[in-house]
C-alpha cells in the first residue's frame, strides 16, 4: 500500500527504477490497464531511458495475458504516443519519467483518442486493481498479439499540418533537445521546412550525459542561450525528455515563459478561430487571461496537469490550452498536448512579423514572474496548510484559491504554493507588477516554506 502511494501519482504512474517501479509492477498495470480501457488493442511506446525495453515487454505481456492485442510504436515522444492513440482510435501507453533523472521511469495512461487518464479518471481504479493483485488471463491460444509500427511520418505530418507552411521563412533555429526524444522528433518535423535547424544534444542516451532535461529550471537552458548568441539565431527551442515540453528562447538569449507562450499561441489561434475558449491553468501569468479577452476569446483557468485540462477542454471545446510548464494542448491534436506543435506556431507567428522574437514578446510580457521555485520538505501537504493559515490570519483582505494547492491573490500581486505531484517538494509561483516586488514577495515566501509555514 505505502509502495504504491509513491508510484501512483495523480495524473500518471512514476517512481524510481527498479526499487519501486519494476517489471513485476509494471506486468500488473498492463493487465489491470486492459481490464480498465475494454479495447480490443492498445498503443505502447517508450522514451530513451535504458530500464524502458524491459518494463514495455512486462506492461505488454500483462496485456497480451488479458487477451487484448498490443500495437508496439516503440522510440516516440509522448506527444507521439498521444497522437497514434488518437489517429489509431485505441488506448496508449507511455513508458516516460519526462523530465526526472534516469533512476525514474513511469507510464502516462490514456483511453482511446487520447483522452486522459488520471486519478479521477480511471488511475485509481487501475491501481485498486493492481492493488488486489487479481487477474484474469486468458488461455495460451486466446493471447493478444503485438505488432509493430511506425507512426514518426504521420505524427510530424500532423504537426506541420497546423500552419500556414507557406508564410514560413528562413528563420535560424536551435533546439537543445538535452539527449531526449526530441532528439528523434524534432528533425522529422522540421523536415521540408525553410528553417535554418541546429540540433544540440540529438542523441538518445536516458542517462543525460550534457544536462537534465528539465528545461523549466534556468541552468539547463545556457548551453542553448549561449548557442543563440554565439551564431546569431533568431529563436531557441528546448524540450523535455520526452519531448512532449518545450520553452523558447528569443533571439538574445532570454527565455520566455511558458506564459508568454501560451498567450503568442493563443492570440493566433483565436485569429484562426474566432471568439474560441482558451484554458490556463492557474499558475500562469494574469497576462494569459488578459490577451485572450482582447483577442476576442474566452479564458477559462484550471488545475495543473494534463489529466485535469484535456478533461475540461473536453467540456468547453476549448481550442487550445497552455500551461506555465511549457505544455500546449490544442483541441484539433485530440485534445492532447504537443510542445512541437506550440513551437511551430510560434515560428510562424515570428515568419509573419518584421520584429524579432525579442521584440514581438513585449506585449505578452506584462508582469514579473518568479518561475517555479521547489523547495525540498518533509511534509509537502502540511506546509502549505500552514501557508494557507497564516494569510487567512494575518492578510484577510487578499483572496484565497484552494483550486490547487493555494493561490492568494492580493490584486496587484499573487502567488501560489502547491505540493508536487511527482516529488517531496513544495512548489512555488509569484507575480507581481515589477521585479523588485516579485523578487522580495518570493523571498519571504521561501523563507516561510523553508520554516514550515
Amino acid at each position: 500500500m505505502a509502495l504504491l502511494d509513491e508510484v501512483f501519482k495523480a495524473y500518471d504512474i512514476r517512481a524510481t527504477v527498479p526499487d519501486k517501479l519494476n517489471a513485476a509492477l509494471a506486468r500488473k498495470v498492463g493487465a489491470a490497464f486492459a481490464a480498465f480501457a475494454r479495447a480490443p488493442r492498445v498503443v505502447v511506446g517508450h522514451d530513451m531511458r535504458p530500464s524502458g525495453p524491459e518494463l514495455v515487454a512486462a506492461f505488454t505481456d500483462g496485456v497480451t495475458g488479458a487477451g487484448v492485442d498490443v500495437i508496439d510504436i516503440g522510440l516516440v515522444s509522448t506527444d507521439e504516443m498521444f497522437y497514434a492513440s488518437g489517429a489509431l482510435d485505441a488506448p496508449g501507453a507511455m513508458f516516460t519519467a519526462s523530465h526526472n533523472p534516469a533512476r525514474y521511469n513511469g507510464i502516462k495512461l490514456c483511453l482511446a483518442g487520447a483522452r486522459p487518464v488520471g486519478a479521477e479518471s480511471g488511475l485509481a481504479e487501475i491501481r485498486a486493481a493492481v492493488e488486489a493483485d487479481r487477474f484474469e488471463q486468458v488461455p495460451e491460444d486466446r493471447r493478444g498479439q503485438v505488432s509493430k509500427r511506425d507512426v514518426l511520418a504521420d505524427y510530424a505530418a500532423k504537426v506541420r499540418s497546423f500552419v500556414d507552411l507557406s508564410v514560413l521563412r528562413p528563420l535560424s533555429v536551435v533546439a537543445d533537445t538535452a539527449n531526449g526524444m526530441g532528439g528523434l522528433v524534432v528533425p522529422a518535423v522540421f523536415e521540408g521546412l525553410p528553417f535554418r535547424l541546429e540540433v544540440l544534444y540529438p542523441e538518445l542516451d536516458g542517462n543525460f550525459p550534457n544536462h537534465p532535461a528539465d528545461p523549466i529550471q534556468p541552468e539547463n537552458l545556457r548551453d542553448l542561450q549561449a548557442r543563440i548568441v554565439e551564431t546569431g539565431a533568431d529563436v531557441g527551442l528546448a524540450f523535455d525528455g520526452d519531448a512532449d515540453r518545450c520553452f523558447v528562447v528569443d533571439n538574445l538569449g532570454q527565455p520566455v515563459s511558458g506564459s508568454t507562450t501560451t498567450a503568442i499561441v493563443a492570440k493566433a489561434m483565436l485569429e484562426k478561430y474566432p471568439g474560441s475558449i482558451v484554458l490556463h491553468n492557474l499558475i500562469c501569468s494574469k497576462a494569459v487571461p488578459e490577451v485572450v479577452r482582447e483577442n476576442g476569446g474566452t479564458p477559462v483557468v484550471t488545475r495543473v496537469g494534463h489529466s485535469f485540462i484535456k478533461g475540461i477542454m473536453a467540456e468547453t471545446g476549448a481550442v487550445f490550452g497552455g500551461e506555465h510548464s511549457g505544455h500546449y494542448y490544442f483541441r484539433d491534436n485530440y485534445r492532447a498536448d504537443s510542445g512541437s506543435i506550440a513551437a511551430l506556431v510560434v515560428l510562424e507567428v515570428l515568419s509573419r512579423s518584421d520584429l524579432p522574437l525579442s521584440e514581438l514578446r513585449k506585449p505578452f510580457d506584462r508582469y514579473a514572474m518568479s518561475g517555479e521555485l521547489n523547495t525540498e520538505v518533509e511534509s509537502p501537504g502540511a506546509v502549505v496548510d500552514a501557508i494557507a493559515e497564516r494569510f487567512e490570519r494575518e492578510h484577510p483582505e487578499a483572496s484565497q484559491s484552494r483550486m490547487d494547492g493555494l493561490t492568494v491573490d492580493f490584486g496587484d500581486w499573487w502567488f501560489n504554493v502547491r505540493p508536487s505531484n511527482t516529488e517531496p517538494l513544495v512548489r512555488l509561483n509569484v507575480e507581481a507588477a515589477d521585479r523588485g516586488a516579485c523578487d522580495s514577495r518570493t523571498a519571504e515566501l521561501l523563507a516561510l516554506i523553508r520554516q514550515g509555514g
